[in-house]
């Protein structure tokens, strides 16, 4: 067991990498402690240095932070497509990583970051905070104990990230191709697509998916979008998510041959079949009829409100004794894949077969950064990897 408190440098002070640094500047996770941050904007470092103390270095890079010595682990919460490049150069350097969702912006470079996490034998671990969210966490855990026997159907619609043009208007770089590599899959719901995996433990076999881009929104990435989903024991899915729903839902369903989960509005029902599905249509003979149901509320456990401190507490509870990770960074490709197979199904107007064909969707991906409109918008330049030299 490490003894000593952990050093961490936060790289990135935007919006959540401010967050990120404030609670660890507070010391809000016990173990750690901020050492160091970096950002290249002037700006957000004249923040750091008011704000965290003097004790916390800030340098313009994270080339520079990493080289400091002052940190023994980073956690990246940069511009999506570095996210893969920035751990990789971490993980050289002997350090361990929690990055910030999403893992990045296609499988092919997130599987080459989980390459360079398993041979580095640092302590790797991804920003899904919904992870630590009771309510989710119980879904998994009954599901997991066989209380829905087998699963035969997952919905979620989750449709309340209302964002207005005016949101999208705040940088040349937001909802555009070279910027973000995504939109309402990749920037807002990231979580729900961990989660549509993480809970049942199933990873689809091909998804059909229909996404709008643009759509009532002047923006050119996926703004809407409906996916359908099947799986190799005959189960199906379907996953519905927009940005211009107003007012929005969040209502996930998972059923099984025991019943149904159902989470919304942060509670968590079980309807209960007395007699699983398949017993009772075995040996039912009344024509009409279905099994009884018991409608149970599941009461859920506590737990830190906070889920973002949670993870990183978790994080630097592996680090220091060996704890197991509740959201390790290796499975932050499964969510991605389900994104990119959904983008890749719209452009190609046809059926996705998972495991993806990586070098397919990068070309198409591609193909949309080439043209796309913040790589003439000099402002978005600082604000994006150039993808063209990362494969």
């Amino acid at each position: 067991m490490n003894q000593d408190p952990i050093r961490i440098g936060v790289i990135g002070l935007g919006n959540m990498g401010s967050a990120h640094a404030g609670y660890l500047a507070r010391g809000e996770v016990e173990g750690a402690v901020l050492t160091a941050v970096a950002d290249p904007v002037a700006a957000r470092r004249d923040w750091a240095q008011e704000q965290l103390g003097n004790e916390v270095r800030t340098y313009g890079s994270t080339q520079e932070l990493i080289a400091s010595g002052e940190v023994d682990a980073v956690l990246i919460a940069t511009p999506h497509y570095a996210h893969p490049e920035e751990a990789k150069a971490a993980f050289r350097a002997g350090l361990h990583v929690l990055v910030e969702k999403p893992a990045g912006v296609y499988t092919k470079q997130v599987r080459e970051m989980n390459e360079a996490a398993a041979a580095s034998g640092r302590v790797f671990s991804l920003m899904y905070n919904q992870r630590m969210n009771p309510l989710y966490r119980k879904m998994r855990e009954l599901i997991a104990d066989g209380e829905l026997g087998e699963l035969r159907r997952i919905n979620w619609i989750i449709t309340d990230w209302y964002r207005p043009q005016s949101y999208y208007d705040s940088g040349g770089w937001r909802a555009t191709w070279a910027g973000e590599g995504g939109g309402v899959l990749m920037n807002q719901s990231p979580h729900n697509l961990d989660l549509f995996q993480w809970i049942t433990g199933l990873m689809p076999s091909r998804i059909r998916a229909f996404c709008g881009f643009g759509k009532h929104r002047d923006i050119e990435v996926e703004n809407d979008v409906t996916a359908y989903a099947e799986y190799a024991n005959g189960a199906t899915g379907v996953f519905i998510t927009s940005t211009c729903d107003a007012p929005g839902t969040n209502r996930l369903e998972i059923s099984g041959e025991r019943g149904k989960l159902v989470a919304e509005d942060g509670k968590l029902t079980f309807w209960r079949l007395r007699v699983p599905e398949p017993e009772f249509n075995r040996d039912y003979k009344g024509g009409f009829g279905s099994p009884e149901t018991w409608r149970i509320e599941v009461p859920l456990p506590g737990g830190d409100p906070q889920h973002h401190r949670a993870v990183t507490r978790n994080w630097v509870d592996g680090i220091r004794t060996g704890a197991p990770l509740a959201a390790p960074g290796e499975e932050g490709i499964r969510g991605l894949e389900l994104c990119n197979a959904m983008l890749l199904s719209t452009w190609t107007d046809g059926w996705v077969e998972l495991p993806l064909d990586e070098e397919r969707y990068l070309q198409a991906l591609q193909e949309r950064i080439d043209a796309s409109s913040s790589r003439k918008d000099p402002a978005a330049a600082g604000a994006r990897l150039d993808v063209q030299g990362t494969h």
